[in-house]
């Protein structure tokens, strides 16, 4: 049996990961530091921690379920203890694309992310019209990459991949950079950012005297239909002249010129990563 052997397995993410892979064919051993992470993986999964050199004896995969600071800074400190051979799977591109980890030539490095339940999709049992992160019963696509490694072990981390983010629709096989292009830049840096922005828009409708109620049901309906006609689920869809009109006048005035580029640039993506990886420290 392939053995896993789970860091951070007590965190909210290492929970979800837990209750996934259990009843698979892999054989896990559970690594959590803290009390509180322990007694939710028990409450919640029903399985004991192991210590962590325990976990990575005889482990074919490591899966890292901690956060981005921290991935390069922990795999650093048991690095010499894997065996080679194991693939080490982590959840984020960006402590891999900031370079943060471990120069080991003989381990495979291997990243895998979720994109989330998408809007536009089949589901009809209300429990997964609910699951809005994924990973429980809305079917979902995810994104993986073999940073370093033979191509089999490609497979192995799909494989592994599915089954910690399932039920799962489509694996697109992606490099870790075009993962870091997808997050941040893409989801969080733009997608996030222009959610909130909508978000603030609708409040201050309602500031101006629109009801909160019609404000967020006009808001969410028409969202349905122009993300809908903006990437093409609604082929027979269209702006209307007046739509037009008003986008072509708001783009100058809430987006500068070039912001594509000032997000998507190559440098641009490196230096938000390494923030991530290492926060710049706040003014006390």
């Amino acid at each position: 049996m392939t053995k896993i052997a789970l860091l951070g397995a007590g965190g909210k993410m290492g929970v979800r990961l837990s209750k996934n892979l259990q009843g698979s064919r892999f054989d896990v051993a559970h690594v959590e530091v803290s009390a509180e992470g322990q007694k939710r993986l028990q409450d919640e999964v029903g399985v004991e921690c192991v210590e962590r050199a325990d976990a990575l004896a005889g482990a074919n995969v490591i899966v890292l379920a901690v956060p981005d600071r921290l991935i390069g800074k922990i795999l650093h400190q048991f690095i010499d203890e894997v065996d080679a051979g194991t693939l080490i799977v982590m959840l984020d591109a960006a402590a891999p694309h900031a370079g943060e980890l471990p120069k080991r030539d003989d381990v495979s490095y291997f990243v895998t992310h979720p994109c989330h339940p998408p809007l536009f999709n089949d589901e009809t049992d209300l429990t997964a019209k609910k699951d809005y992160f994924g990973g429980v019963a809305a079917k979902q696509h995810i994104v993986c990459a073999l940073m370093q490694g033979p191509e089999e072990h490609y497979a192995l981390g799909e494989e592994v991949a599915r089954t910690i983010y399932k039920p799962v629709m489509r694996a697109h096989r992606c490099t870790v950079e075009a993962i870091a292009i997808l997050e941040p830049a893409l989801s969080e840096t733009i997608g996030a950012t222009l959610s909130l922005a909508l978000r603030e828009a609708t409040d201050e409708a309602v500031r101006r005297g629109v009801p909160k109620e019609a404000a967020r049901d006009f808001m969410l309906g028409h969202l349905n239909i122009e993300l809908s006609i903006a990437f093409e689920e609604f082929p027979e869809g269209k702006f209307s002249d007046g739509a037009l009109h008003a986008i072509s006048a708001a783009r100058p005035v809430i987006f500068k010129e070039n912001w594509l580029d000032a997000i998507f640039a190559p440098e641009a993506v490196l230096a938000s990563v390494k923030e991530i990886c290492n926060p710049p420290k706040k003014d006390s």
